[in-house]
Parts: C-alpha cells; sequence; structure tokens
C-alpha cells in the first residue's frame, strides 16, 4: 500500500523528533542534542517554525531545518531564513522538491545555503540561487607576536570593549556553540573576528572566519598576532575569505581552487555568515 507523505511545519513541539532523525540519518557524529541547539538559536527571531519536514504515518522521514533570524544589511531590516540542514531518506527522495518548495515559499525572506553539498549547489541555481564570491586562501598561521597587538577570547574583555553593532552580534552570539569570538585591540581602537573550528579530510585544523567587525585596519595590522593566537588554540590553518575579512593575508599560503560554495536568494546578500549553522553547529 502507498504511503502518503505530507509536507508540515517544524514546530517547537517536533523539535526533538527532528533532531533525533537527522542524528540516525544526516550525521550520527553529531549529537542529539547538537541537532536541538540548531533548532533553538540563541537569539530572537520573528518565525515560530524551524524548517519543514516530511511525515508518513506519523513518522519523520525527511526535514529542511530553518535558522531564522530579524537583520539590518546596508541600512534594510531583512527576514533571513538560513537553509541550515537538508535530509530525505532514500525511499522518499521524490518529494525532496515539495521540501523546497515549503521552504522558498516564505515570502518576504532572504535565503542563504553556506554549506550546500552533493548535488544540492545545481538545485539551488535551478532555483533562482546566486554564488556568493567564496574565493578563500589557506593561509598558515605562525607563532609571533604583534608589536603593540594584544588577542584575547575573555569574555569580560569582549563586554567592555565591542560597541554598536558589534556588541549586539556578540550577545546574539556568545552562546551559539560553533562560534569563538577573538579580539584584536591596539591603543588606537579593536578589531573583532568571529570563527569556527573547521574539518578537512576529517582534520579539525582550520579557523574559518565568519565575521569581521571593529577596525578592518586594526584586523589587517593585526593579523599575524591573531595567526598566532589561533595556532595557540591547535588552528594552524585559517580558510581566509578575503569578502568576509576585507582583505586577503598574507605570508605563507595558497589560494584553493575549490573553495566551498556559498549561496543566496534575494537581496540584500548578507555580508557575514552569523545567524547561521556555521554559526550553531559543530561536524
Amino acid at each position: 500500500m502507498k504511503r502518503t507523505v505530507q509536507v508540515q511545519p517544524i514546530e517547537a513541539s517536533h523539535v526533538d523528533e527532528v533532531a533525533s532523525f537527522l542524528h540516525r540519518h544526516l550525521n550520527a557524529r553529531v549529537p542529539i542534542s547538537s541537532w536541538v541547539r540548531l533548532m533553538t538559536p540563541p537569539w530572537a527571531s520573528s518565525s515560530s517554525i524551524r524548517g519543514f519536514q516530511l511525515v508518513s504515518d506519523d513518522e519523520v522521514v525527511g526535514a529542511y531545518v530553518g535558522v531564522y533570524s530579524e537583520r539590518e544589511i546596508d541600512g534594510s531590516e531583512v527576514s533571513v531564513c538560513n537553509l541550515a540542514a537538508f535530509c530525505v531518506r532514500p525511499e522518499f527522495r521524490t518529494h525532496s522538491l515539495r521540501l523546497m518548495r515549503a521552504m522558498l515559499a516564505q515570502k518576504e525572506r532572504i535565503f542563504t545555503d553556506l554549506s550546500p553539498s552533493g548535488a544540492v549547489p545545481a538545485m539551488n541555481e535551478r532555483l533562482g540561487f546566486q554564488h556568493l564570491d567564496a574565493s578563500t586562501r589557506i593561509v598558515l598561521n605562525l607563532p609571533g607576536l604583534g608589536r603593540g597587538v594584544t588577542v584575547t577570547e575573555d569574555t569580560q574583555d569582549l563586554e567592555r570593549t565591542l560597541v554598536g553593532a558589534d556588541a549586539a552580534l556578540y550577545r546574539d552570539h556568545r552562546d551559539a556553540s560553533a562560534a569563538r569570538h577573538l579580539l584584536i585591540r591596539t591603543p588606537d581602537g579593536y578589531a573583532y573576528l568571529v570563527y569556527r573550528r573547521d574539518r578537512r579530510k576529517r582534520l579539525p585544523l582550520f579557523a574559518t572566519p565568519l565575521y569581521a567587525g571593529g577596525d578592518s585596519e586594526i584586523l589587517r595590522q593585526g593579523w599575524a598576532a591573531a595567526g598566532s593566537h589561533l595556532l595557540g588554540k591547535g588552528l594552524p590553518f585559517t580558510l581566509a575569505e578575503p569578502r568576509i575579512l576585507g582583505f586577503a593575508p598574507g605570508g605563507p599560503g595558497r589560494a584553493l581552487g575549490h573553495p566551498r560554495p556559498r549561496m543566496h536568494k534575494g537581496e540584500p546578500a548578507p555580508r557575514d555568515y552569523l545567524y547561521s549553522e556555521l554559526a550553531l553547529l559543530s561536524w
């Protein structure tokens, strides 16, 4: 007998069941508790849902998780839906497009997809997504000190120093489990870097910047000290995207031939990778 498959919103009452589904069928290395945190981010949102699910005979057989936020981008107040996790059981893959259409039918939202893999980038292109400039230089983090530069991740220093939009972004992300916060200071001011630990070939040795705030010139001048700090955290490499940092770090390194795609649908496009699975989920 053919099973009926329905597309339903992921409400708060469905989070635990969807998290168990993603743990079993998408990535078992990510604990259920982490999938739950992905669907319950620490910032406020106007959306009551967490994306959409495929349900058959009261069983979750597919899910497309969205991370929702309200942001100011280029002077405009916009609602953003980050497409955070997509998984459908093989025997129900013919219904995958129904999930995507349900997500994209949410009107007056900008969509981001910051870690699409497999066939998803090509599918996104057909649905009107555009590629962000994800040019990446893999940079070697070396030991050393910057004259007149201090680097810290101390929460009290961050809270005392950050102002304006940087302070608001920090408050929203200080409890985001994958986000790390770096303060670079000189007598002239500060730079603020949010980064995550990433894996390449199963090696968790790479820092990926998600946001650069404060004074970009201080970040550029203090990059050697920041890299030395990251090295001390067990991160010998930085996956540096000039679009995020505002510059391409010099020193030993090379351009990646095939950087991971970053995509969006709608304008204006976010200038960073905050309010997303990259800040909320380690894998």
